[in-house]
């Protein structure tokens, strides 16, 4: 029996954000950004929430029907993107606050690695074509091995493949790199190697005729 999947809303907000929360609290990049364990319990979810509302507003969201699992997307255009370029550069100039400053500003301001990863993410995103780019997928932990976040993946790459777009994501994790090379992503050859912390893969998928 297929995965049945439906986007997202804001009715889905407090869900999604459990969600988040318990799959990812203990996630690599998230034990790096929040590395004393009790402050993570506490703001992790915040971090969880501030994304999903960027994605609900500038994305989209897929979820599976049963609540089990959940995908961010976004569709990135080809070119200059997430607050690069002379505008952005002016802007940090004039003392305005970009995106990852005003990230940490909400979630957690005396945490500068709130705000790090997002420049150290942004810096190796890639800007030479179109894609969809997943930002973050959870599966609860109750629900993990049944192939649920390959069943969110490949209804975007499906979709992909027919209209001939790429797709670009970060692994966390070695387990996760795995499942995505199986799923047609590439190791883009240089490892985002977190300050003092652990490595994150960049990939990238072509479409498949």
């Amino acid at each position: 029996m297929g995965v049945a999947i439906r986007r997202a809303g804001a009715d889905d907000r407090e869900d999604v954000i459990r969600l988040l929360d318990a799959a990812l609290v203990h996630d690599p990049v998230s034990s790096w950004v929040f590395p004393e364990v009790e402050h993570r319990v506490r703001t992790h979810r915040a971090l969880m929430g501030a994304f999903l509302d960027i994605a609900l507003d500038e994305g989209y969201v897929d979820i599976t029907e049963d609540g089990a699992a959940v995908a961010l997307w976004w569709s990135v255009p080809a070119g200059p993107h997430g607050g690069g370029g002379e505008a952005a550069e002016a802007e940090v100039d004039a003392g305005a606050e970009d995106g990852p400053a005003l990230l940490r500003r909400a979630v957690d301001p005396d945490n500068e690695r709130v705000e790090v990863i997002g420049r150290l993410t942004e810096a190796i995103h890639p800007t030479d074509r179109a894609h969809e780019y997943l930002h973050l997928i959870a599966v609860h932990p109750d629900r993990q091995g049944e192939g649920l976040g390959t069943a969110l993946v490949t209804a975007v790459l499906d979709r992909c493949d027919r209209d001939g777009l790429h797709a670009y994501l970060e692994a966390s994790n070695a387990r996760s790199r795995d499942l995505y090379t199986r799923l047609g992503f590439t190791f883009m050859g240089t490892t985002l190697d977190l300050p003092d912390g652990p490595p994150m893969w960049p990939m990238w998928r072509a479409p498949r005729a």
